[in-house]
Order: C-alpha cells, then sequence, then structure tokens
C-alpha cells in the first residue's frame, strides 16, 4: 500500500546517507516516486559517478513504486507554476507535488522551501 510521495531528495538523502536519512527512510516505506522524480535521481547518481544499473538497483532496492507521468500530471504539474515560482520549485519538485495531490496523499521532502506551502496536502520534512 502506497502511503506517501517521495521527492528526489528524499531518495537522494536515503541513497547518500545525508542528514535526515533515516528519517526519510522511515517516511518512504511504501512510498511512490514520479517517474520525472525517479529520473532526477538516476540522473544525479550517475553525476555522481555510478553506472546506470546500479544507480537503478540502489534505487529499486528501496522497494518504491515509480507513477507514470502522464499528461494530467504534466498539466498540474504546469498549474502550480505560479504558486511555487516565488519558491524556485523545480518541475521535479511540482511533479511530485502533483502526484501528492492527485493520490491524496503526503509529499516526503528534504527541500525546506516546501514546509509552508498552502497547496491543499500534507508536507513531510525529513530534516
Amino acid at each position: 500500500m502506497t502511503d506517501v510521495v517521495a521527492d528526489a531528495s528524499a531518495v537522494l538523502a536515503i541513497l547518500r546517507g545525508e542528514i535526515g536519512a533515516e528519517d526519510a527512510l522511515r517516511a518512504t516505506s511504501g512510498a511512490v516516486i514520479s517517474a520525472v522524480n525517479y529520473a532526477e535521481v538516476i540522473s544525479r547518481l550517475i553525476d555522481l559517478g555510478a553506472s546506470i544499473e546500479d544507480a537503478v538497483t540502489a534505487i529499486d532496492r528501496l522497494g518504491i513504486e515509480v507513477a507514470d507521468f502522464d499528461e494530467t500530471l504534466a498539466v498540474r504539474t504546469g498549474m502550480l507554476r505560479p504558486g511555487t515560482r516565488g519558491r524556485g520549485l523545480s518541475l521535479g519538485d511540482r511533479a511530485c507535488l502533483a502526484l501528492a495531490h492527485r493520490l491524496g496523499l503526503a509529499a516526503v521532502t528534504a527541500d525546506r522551501a516546501w514546509a509552508d506551502l498552502d497547496l491543499g496536502l500534507e508536507v513531510v520534512l525529513i530534516r
């Protein structure tokens, strides 16, 4: 059962052993991640020297479900731009929030800029 939507920052915190990794691991048990954020995590791991195979395996070991990014999510992601532009939220950030909105779930992130967003969904900070 899916409990939360994981942002790339939460997954990277776990995989890199960053501050908040333990909280992120607990929070993302049974999580789903947008395909956009999945690509973001893979890209960052490759930037850090991982092979594509190692990057995919590392994420897969976490047991996080990957949700397709479809036209409806693309529109919702775009709709979030005006209300989040001042906070510097990226496309990936907004994709995570759009998926959380669609599923009616909390979004788990390390990004403090999300802390007091008024988007009608819960945001769980890991640090």
